[in-house]
């Protein structure tokens, strides 16, 4: 969707006096601009650079960034771009402060006014320094796909390293993420870290390869590789020889990775967030048809069907793995206790179908829980309808209610 440097007195102050207004329009239209699409139902967030010919825009509250426009005019006071990416353009004008025009996509034009300077976004969860605790900078490496992963290790409140205590390794959903898992400005990581700190519990936090600090190939990574990086991370915190237990927090993919390494008998224990439960070809039918249903059209889509187009789209080795990959052997093998959470309104993994599965597959084990959150979406925030396009509108990052729950179990399966 969518200066000049005079040295000669007599002439400065002319030159000046005939830059002055073109300087003025420049600094008009040039910058970063922000404003609403209002389509009546909801809001889309829109951020204009104009730097220079150049320009960009970005969508926060879909996840896209440095979306690159082709420029047809940029004057004084006035911008006219195309975005061919997304079969859109904007034409605006600077009026009054504010920069006012039409975006045009598919069709259909709608009046966008925005206004000068980046989109500030309230996300009061985001831990602000000076923190009450102490961090650590660490790298640890995968040897067996020579790929080295930087995180942050974040020690609890008050902690002396005389007593062991637990800790626990974080491991981000799908999509190449930084160690705080940010998403529409929200970091989930960062927040779940702060937290535990502050109820004893250690946390380690990283950049998947080929983002931030971490390298490794990328191009031909699956889930497995991405589990084989998690494993480098438990093999590091257990070779510290500073904890009592060492877990697994994964949301989304990173909870597959989780019941992976939980059968492989890596963790001492497991918490997921919006893990699967049934095949990957099956998630993206059900993820298609909550988006047919949300614009009002029959939800009919198929796994057969979804399949026969998926043929017909360009993939790479991580996506071919995924929709063929059933988690129901790595889930029926996992025998340390484990927290299975989802929301009941995840649009992306839907819980109906993916936490009933876990439920009848995961062995049982006295300390394990499992979990539904009626209210709460994908990133377990509080919401309305649980669509992707409200992640970025909400300020809350996670709930309280789920980030108490999951300190409370880490304690009662820690000794």
């Amino acid at each position: 969707m969518l200066f000049n440097l005079i040295r000669m007195k007599k002439s400065f102050f002319l030159l000046i006096a005939t830059l002055l207004p073109m300087m003025a329009g420049a600094q008009g239209v040039q910058g970063t601009w922000h404003g609403d699409l209002d389509l009546g139902v909801r809001k889309i967030p829109l951020v204009l650079h104009v730097d220079g010919n150049k320009c960009t825009m970005d969508s926060p509250n879909q996840g896209a960034k440095g979306i690159e426009a082709q420029v047809n005019t940029i004057t004084d006071d006035s911008v006219n771009v195309s975005f061919p990416t997304i079969g859109g353009s904007y034409e605006g004008r600077v009026a009054d402060g504010k920069l006012s025009g039409t975006f045009t996509q598919m069709g259909y034009r709608l009046p966008l006014v925005m206004e000068r300077g980046e989109m500030v976004r309230q996300r009061p969860q985001t831990p602000k320094p000076p923190y009450p605790y102490k961090t650590e900078e660490v790298t640890f490496v995968n040897e067996k796909d020579t790929a080295t992963l930087a995180g942050t290790l974040t020690w609890p409140v008050g902690y002396e390293g005389k007593k062991k205590v637990p800790v626990v390794l974080m491991v981000s959903g799908s999509g190449l993420q930084n160690r705080d898992e940010e998403l529409f400005d929200h970091k989930p990581f960062a927040v779940i870290a702060d937290y535990l700190a502050r109820q004893g519990i250690a946390t380690l936090r990283y950049d998947d390869r080929g983002m931030g600090g971490s390298k490794g190939d990328v191009q031909r990574a699956t889930t497995v590789n991405f589990k084989d990086d998690a494993a480098a991370g438990i093999a590091f915190l257990r070779g510290m020889r500073k904890f009592s237990r060492v877990g697994v927090l994964g949301h989304s993919e990173g909870g597959t990775i989780a019941f992976m390494l939980a059968k492989e008998k890596k963790p001492d224990f497991i918490i997921t967030l919006a893990g699967t439960g049934i095949r990957g070809d099956s998630i993206v039918t059900e993820q298609t048809n909550f988006i047919l249903r949300q614009q009002g059209k029959p939800a009919t889509m198929t796994v057969k069907q979804m399949r026969l187009l998926m043929m017909m789209q360009k993939t790479n080795p991580w996506y071919d793995y995924f929709i063929d990959y059933d988690p129901a052997d790595d889930i029926a093998h996992v025998t340390c206790p484990s927290l299975v959470l989802n929301g009941g309104k995840d649009s992306q993994v839907l819980t109906e179908s993916n936490l009933s599965t876990i439920r009848s597959l995961l062995p049982p084990n006295k300390k394990s829980k499992i979990k539904e959150y009626p209210e709460l979406n994908h990133l377990f925030q509080p919401c309305k309808t649980g669509a992707v396009d409200e992640y970025g509108e909400i300020e809350q990052t996670i709930s309280e209610e789920v980030l108490h729950d999951i300190a409370e179990w880490i304690r009662e399966v820690s000794p």
